[in-house]
């Protein structure tokens, strides 16, 4: 049976106060630009049917921007055909990005796919507008089950082809002091 994950996004709630001196003070804070981030989901593009999507909610921190390590957040993906595949959701644990580039690593937290769960797996996202591209570790070593020990920040060249309609990554640029 076709297991899929419902993801729900909530939007930012603003409260109101009586007060017009709280209000000024929250508009007139500086909002701290974050160091990269990716998000966005998309379906790929393969000839035979198969139903491939990613999801990514990663982050990395202003406070933390010279350690992509340091990044937080959440991937996941499923590959089925014919009714038969799996699904992973991945805990973030690296993420590097450049122009509209970006690699993030992580380790499955859940999955459908025997042995799967605390492998690490990497997928690398261009943001072409309505042109997504993306690539993951394993086009290179298999399964990510087959995969011995992959490090963080590790991928592969962005080879697949988003479907038509469905890419809306958002890359934020990592500008690390060099």
């Amino acid at each position: 049976m076709k297991r899929r994950t419902k993801i729900v996004v909530l939007g930012s709630a603003l409260l109101l106060t009586a007060g017009a001196a709280s209000a000024a003070t929250a508009s007139n804070a500086p909002r701290q630009r974050e160091a990269a981030a990716l998000t966005g989901t998309a379906e790929l593009y393969r000839s035979a049917g198969d139903d491939i999507r990613f999801s990514f909610d990663a982050h990395l921190a202003a406070k933390d921007k010279a350690d992509p390590t340091k990044a937080t957040g959440t991937f996941e993906f499923s590959h089925y055909l014919n009714g038969s595949g799996a699904r992973a959701e991945v805990e973030v644990d690296c993420l590097v990005t450049g122009g509209q580039v970006a690699v993030v690593s992580g380790v499955i937290t859940e999955s459908d796919l025997p042995g799967a769960e605390g492998k690490r797996v990497g997928v690398t996202v261009h943001d072409l507008g309505r042109h997504d591209r993306l690539g993951y570790s394993w086009a290179a070593t298999g399964s990510p089950v087959e995969t011995k020990e992959l490090p963080p920040c590790v991928s592969s060249a962005p080879f697949e082809q988003v479907k038509r309609g469905t890419g809306d990554f958002t890359v934020v640029p990592w500008q690390p002091e060099l």
